[in-house]
């Protein structure tokens, strides 16, 4: 095996789930990736192909509230970020897109966190 099977699984997930989950002008569609100390978030249109707007454990606007983007806290706090931001841009429902990771921890926290200021998904 060329690739890791862990990685291999989470991919076979992830095609699996990309072939419900579009994003539409109306419901765009919201990226997660998660890595083992980042974590990076899109909103994207899939019919424009375009991303309306992007976050990460990385920016300046998250370091000023958190050192570290790997814990369950940064992922709550990031997703209150994508939220307050997605609700200013005039979205308000997505598509949640796991990225064929399982719906628990950090994954869970960033969801609890957009939901929490105002996405519906």
């Amino acid at each position: 095996m060329g690739v890791d099977s862990a990685l291999e699984a989470r991919w076979i997930r992830h095609r699996r789930l990309r072939r419900r989950i579009i994003g539409r002008p109306d419901r765009p569609r919201l990226s997660v990736f998660r890595g083992n100390q980042n974590m990076f978030v899109q909103i994207i249109n899939d019919h424009e192909g375009r991303t309306l707007f992007s976050e990460s454990t990385l920016s300046k606007r998250f370091r000023k509230e958190m050192k570290t983007g790997g814990t369950v806290q940064a992922a709550l706090v990031l997703g209150r970020m994508v939220g307050e931001a997605a609700v200013k841009k005039g979205i308000e429902r997505v598509v949640f897109d796991r990225g064929g990771l399982p719906y628990h921890g950090r994954i869970k926290a960033l969801a609890d966190g957009a939901r929490e200021k105002g996405l519906k998904f």
